[in-house]
């Protein structure tokens, strides 16, 4: 019998969410290493910080889709850490410029990805509210 907790994370609307949070997973990481591999000496911390929006998303990605109650509290806690993470980033990357010589993920609260970053969170945290049992 299946678990009726992750069939509801995981159904409709959430299978959407888990292919974008996919999608952004492999893109933030294969940027990531590109960026630490090639130039990581020309903005460290831009590339460190695309590096955690890889990681969260992964985090996301897998959470979202196993759906148990324990997993569940983690993609909670991933969408939270990334929905501050974007907005503390994209304030900063526009108040103080000179901090990121290289955009990353979350520069410019995701503008370099269509605002993307900025919304998936709140609708990571919606779809777990909405999906909650």
């Amino acid at each position: 019998m299946p678990d009726a907790l992750a069939e509801a994370t995981r159904s409709g609307p959430g299978r959407l969410l888990i292919a974008v949070y996919g999608i952004f997973a492999l893109a933030a990481a294969a940027r990531s290493a590109v960026q630490i591999a090639t130039r990581f000496d020309q903005a460290p911390v831009a590339y460190l910080l695309s590096a955690l929006a890889a990681v969260v998303y992964v985090l996301a990605t897998v959470t979202l889709a196993v759906g148990s109650r324990a997993s569940r509290r983690v993609a909670f806690l991933s969408c939270a850490v990334e929905l501050v993470g974007v907005v503390v980033v994209g304030a900063v990357s526009l108040l103080v410029p000179a901090w990121f010589p290289d955009a990353t993920v979350w520069s410019g609260f995701g503008s370099g990805y269509g605002f993307i970053p900025l919304v998936l969170p709140v609708l990571g945290l919606l779809w777990l509210r909405r999906t909650a049992p």
